[in-house]
């Protein structure tokens, strides 16, 4: 009898790690690049990576965004009669702007929502400023800090982000043990201490205090947006971007995402879906007739296409063309 349970339990081990890692595997990579018509797929992650890992990187309460608002879809800068272009990459409109092109590392903790909404509010505060103003705005801080955006490393909604800044403001923070800005990130990547191995990261306490560089002021380093936070009417989007940069998108992730590798992604046949994820988006375009977006992730370079993606526009793949918020920053000269 106890030979039997012995030879059930190995067997529900057995099939409980291929379950774990059958997206990430060969064979799996393989089938989707027979399936896929516009994008490749590769190796991303150790085909042996935890399953509770990979979900734990996906954080966002951002999709499918309610349509009672608040939504934004009319502007003074936007024009009735403006020319939309083709292909569109912030990076190159507003070549000074560093932070715009600067891809982090999230680690293992949830924490996307913080980074997609603290990079769009940074590369926005870069434009406002023409470029005076040129630094990463701590993710670190929204999520140990915010406790209405959600639970930090396990989750939270991008919008209650920007709604934050808007009431309390953000202070400056770069990558891991880069003790640039006030707070920067001090959540390891993957790459540290084999962190993607283990256990996601439990919530850091809120600081009340610049630990990075300590000659910077606390107080007086916060930055707010001026005013309500704004959730995007698709046909707006554009628009919003050419005039305020880059923006917050969230979307469904499916199994066969965390392998892109190149080309325009779409949903392939029979990927299960995972959760949400929150990124930031920086422009559009068209590959081979296919129009999209063009995203930044926060996986490291590493992963995608040096950290990049793009993800198919006007068919709403993936609930993204309905998920997108942002905020105009205010800027003191």
């Amino acid at each position: 009898m106890n030979i039997q349970l012995s030879i059930c339990a190995i067997f529900v081990f057995l099939f409980s790690a291929s379950k774990q890692t059958y997206f990430l595997n060969k064979n799996y990579i393989d089938t989707i690049n027979k399936n896929a018509k516009t994008w490749k797929a590769g190796v991303n992650f150790h085909p042996e990576t935890p399953l509770k890992f990979i979900l734990g990187l996906l954080g966002s309460k951002g999709v499918k965004v309610s349509s009672t608002g608040p939504f934004k879809s009319h502007d003074t800068l936007y024009k009735s009669n403006v020319s939309i272009p083709i292909e569109f990459d912030a990076r190159k409109r507003w070549k000074n702007c560093t932070t715009i092109g600067t891809i982090r590392d999230q680690g293992n903790c949830g924490s996307c929502w913080a980074f997609s909404t603290t990079g769009a509010f940074a590369d926005r505060l870069c434009i406002a400023s023409n470029s005076k103003y040129n630094e990463l705005l701590s993710a670190e801080q929204v999520t140990s800090c915010c406790y209405r955006c959600g639970l930090g490393c396990q989750g939270g909604y991008p919008i209650r982000a920007w709604q934050h800044f808007y009431k309390h403001g953000l202070v400056t923070g770069g990558n891991f043990n880069s003790f640039q800005g006030c707070q920067p990130y001090t959540f390891p990547p993957c790459s540290v201490n084999n962190s993607c191995s283990g256990e996601t990261e439990k919530n850091h306490k809120c600081q009340k205090r610049c630990y990075g560089n300590k000659t910077i002021s606390y107080r007086n380093d916060h930055k707010y947006i001026k005013e309500p936070p704004y959730y995007l009417d698709y046909n707006y989007i554009q628009q919003d971007i050419m005039n305020y940069g880059p923006i917050e998108a969230s979307f469904e992730v499916y199994d066969d995402f965390l392998s892109y590798k190149s080309g325009v992604y779409s949903v392939s046949p029979y990927a299960t879906y995972l959760g949400g994820h929150s990124v930031k988006c920086i422009g559009w375009g068209v590959e081979k007739n296919v129009p999209y977006w063009l995203m930044m992730n926060s996986w490291n370079s590493t992963w995608g296409d040096g950290g990049y993606f793009k993800i198919r526009r006007g068919t709403n793949e993936c609930e993204v063309d309905n998920s997108t918020s942002a905020g105009i920053p205010e800027y003191y000269t």
